[in-house]
């Protein structure tokens, strides 16, 4: 999430300890260490019994209107070039209000590029992305209002606590202080947090900072989620916890776009998938159009270019003494 210009906010005092509070940074924040493990059991817990509940509190607000028309999220025709190299070409997708929609592709496919370029962090050098009827370009503040995001590789200030970190997005989005406490609160049950929001994040590991952040991505109730491998490195324990919380985040009329390499998790939850190769969208609809007779590992496999060619490798069956 990018900040506003100006001065950031003041940061809530933690009362069990008090961390070094870093100055917001010009441009990206520093990145999250990561201490732990997700094996502790004293860190990442079992599903909590309350993992919808922000849904209750939020989810008028991050539904969509279901007579609005308006797609949650057009893309048309965007193109990007570094240097030679042309990272997304030419691509079109409409993502209708209220569903689950995956992007899948290769490694270096354009994937990370494009939701880079949906949440505003990119550029594109040519075409046109809509937002909830909101053109990007035209009107950033108004589109960017309307996301929460999770990029992939995460960034963050790590020397802040739970809590703080929290407070800090969600004052950043606009909200006065006692809703954020309110919010905070009812997200860090849902992600099973509670007991970690007077540490800092640094303190945090891969699972948990991943938790931490959606729920930063979540805190002004989005209606759009913009998603880059929200599962990598997380055990499943907290995948589930986390699977839970979209699930129930599109069925009150949210949206999410999210990229990730587990087929098996895409078919299972997914509305609609786009196959994305060497920048262009090969193919895309529904979950089960886009498969037809194959699973979709299969038609990824199909799409992406086939198996790689092992011709070559019989010395590998020698076995070396």
């Amino acid at each position: 999430m990018e900040a506003e210009p100006g001065t950031a906010p003041e940061l809530e005092p933690e009362p069990a300890m008090e961390p070094e509070v870093e100055p917001a940074p010009e441009t990206e924040p520093v990145p999250a260490a990561e201490t732990a493990t997700d094996d502790d059991p004293a860190t990442d817990a079992a599903a909590p019994e309350t993992a919808t509940a922000v849904l209750d509190l939020d989810g008028a607000e991050a539904g969509a209107d279901a007579s609005d028309p308006a797609p949650a999220l057009r893309l048309e025709k965007v193109s990007k070039s570094f240097g030679r190299t042309r990272a997304v070409d030419a691509v079109d997708l409409e993502i209708p209000a209220g569903t689950f929609y995956g992007l899948v592709g290769p490694n270096g496919a354009g994937k990370t590029t494009t939701l880079s370029m949906i949440a505003g962090l990119l550029r594109p050098d040519a075409g046109t992305i809509i937002v909830g009827g909101v053109d990007l370009q035209r009107d950033p503040r108004a589109a960017k209002a309307l996301m929460g995001v999770l990029p992939d590789r995460l960034r963050t200030f790590d020397r802040l606590t739970g809590r703080q970190l929290l407070h800090y997005y969600g004052v950043l989005r606009g909200l006065r202080p006692a809703v954020v406490a309110e919010r905070t609160e009812d997200l860090a049950r849902a992600f099973d947090l509670t007991a970690a929001l007077v540490r800092p994040v640094s303190d945090y590991s891969a699972g948990m900072t991943k938790k931490i952040m959606l729920a930063g991505a979540l805190i002004h109730a989005p209606r759009l989620l913009v998603l880059d491998e929200p599962f990598e490195a997380v055990d499943p324990v907290s995948s589930e916890v986390i699977l839970e919380i979209l699930t129930a985040y599109v069925a009150r009329g949210g949206t999410v776009i999210l990229s990730s390499h587990g087929m098996e998790l895409v078919e299972r939850v997914c509305d609609g998938v786009a196959v994305i190769v060497a920048g262009q969208v090969l193919a895309h609809g529904s979950v089960d159009d886009v498969r037809g007779d194959h699973t979709l590992a299969e038609r990824f496999v199909q799409l992406s270019g086939g198996l790689s060619d092992v011709e070559g490798l019989e010395w590998l069956h020698t076995y070396s003494d």
